[in-house]
């Protein structure tokens, strides 16, 4: 990673300050070279602390043969890696218990650790889990990423303009958010890509389960790029790929588990019964996606490329980010009928208010693209916050009481 990208600020620095203030053991997990180690170094500056890297083969060596004896301390230990050893979550459990003073342990992880099959007994109520992504365009360019706060606070009251055009989103999508992609030359980010996707399945997949037929998931991940933003069926991806159900099933939860995909549910209410329950798919990193599905710039925006299901990609996955710090505490969804009326993003609070989101790669907004959130607006009546088009035009426009079309880059450069 690059200087500049190493000192970029992340958002979820206060997040792991406040939580090792009030929680034992804190683990930061996410996908690998998201900047875990870094985040961990910049949210520890200003106190003692030992560091054990995982990935130094002398330091593994010693965490496996003594993991007793590797976690004793006197102050705040950053473990980097924890999955390479998961034997030493239970010396951690008893080390918590005897001594409960919170902010003893920060620990990185590049899988979901929680599902590992080797796992010991975890550390319920001792252990705080935040997730980290690779960069939001907030961070990466200065923006103050608070839409989902301003979205619920000051509903079709927003108004924002840009000065983006669809070819700049469009250049966005395939940079992705990984600090050594976002450095790169077109070029040299392609290698990167490539290594990143193989060092994934050779090391990260196998360390959760045992792959006899690489080629299957590799073939796998091919085809989920070409269907990102689309609906999440086993059976549709069983019979296209040749891989057996109950297997793609497994390969699913893996590359979950190691951050390559995410599942967005589906919503639902009692007052919409229609509501269709299969999750949809995205990929943690649209870089990522772009490059798997081979398509530039200037491909995306080919009347056959990609722009349309990539950017709902991108929204979506910056929304995900966004609810990660966000004073709201909501859940992201998507919506779907039986009658096909659809919405790309649906956030809903504890308290049920909603926001609804339609993602469109193009500058203008049409009455058919507003179906879906008119007819979620209908459902929920009061409980609808507002409904937003975000396209890649440049002004806010009205489209009736709640629902307005707002340019994409509201999404990092609106203020709570």
């Amino acid at each position: 990673m690059s200087e500049s990208a190493a000192l970029i600020p992340r958002r979820a620095e206060s997040l792991v300050r406040e939580a090792l203030g009030d929680t034992r053991v804190v683990l930061v997990n996410g996908a690998r070279q998201a900047g875990k180690s870094t985040l961990t170094r910049l949210a520890t500056n200003n106190r003692s602390t030992v560091h054990r890297l995982l990935d130094d083969p002398a330091t593994l060596r010693s965490a496996q043969d003594d993991p007793a004896g590797f976690v004793e301390h006197d102050s705040l230990m950053v473990i980097d890696e924890i999955q390479l050893v998961p034997e030493l979550l239970q010396p951690i459990k008893v080390s918590v218990d005897l001594d409960p003073t919170p902010g003893r342990y920060l620990l990185t992880g590049s899988s979901r650790i929680l599902a590992m099959r080797t796992l010991p007994d975890a550390l319920p109520g001792r252990m705080e889990v935040l997730e980290l992504w690779p960069f939001s365009q907030g961070e990466m360019h200065g923006g103050p990423d608070g839409f989902v706060d301003a979205a619920f606070r000051h509903g079709p009251e927003i108004d924002h303009s840009s000065a983006l055009r669809r070819r700049d989103y469009l250049e966005r999508l395939v940079v992705g958010g990984f600090p050594e992609a976002v450095r790169r030359t077109p070029r040299r980010r392609t290698a990167f890509f490539d290594s990143y996707l193989s060092t994934l399945i050779e090391r990260d997949v196998l360390e959760l389960a045992s792959i006899e037929r690489h080629g299957d998931l590799l073939k796998l991940i091919a085809l989920l790029a070409g269907r990102a933003g689309g609906l999440l069926e086993p059976s549709a991806l069983a019979a296209q790929s040749g891989i057996p159900r109950t297997t793609l099933i497994r390969y699913l939860g893996l590359l979950t588990s190691v951050f390559l995909i995410k599942s967005i549910p589906a919503w639902a209410s009692g007052q919409t019964r229609r509501a269709v329950g299969t999750p949809k798919l995205a990929f943690v990193d649209t870089g990522i996606a772009c490059h798997l599905i081979g398509q530039d710039p200037a491909r995306l925006g080919e009347p056959t490329g990609a722009a349309g299901a990539m950017m709902e990609n991108f929204v979506v996955m910056e929304l995900a980010r966004q609810l990660s710090w966000a004073e709201e505490r909501g859940r992201l969804f998507h919506y779907r009928t039986k009658d096909k009326l659809e919405v790309d993003a649906v956030i809903e609070t504890p308290d049920g208010r909603v926001i609804g989101v339609e993602v469109k790669a193009g500058t203008t907004v049409r009455t058919d693209d507003l179906a879906g959130l008119r007819n979620l607006a209908n459902a929920l009546g009061d409980r609808f916050v507002a409904g937003y088009v975000l396209y890649t035009g440049q002004q806010t426009l009205p489209f009736g009481e709640k629902i307005r079309a707002v340019p994409l880059d509201a999404l990092w450069n609106l203020k709570p």
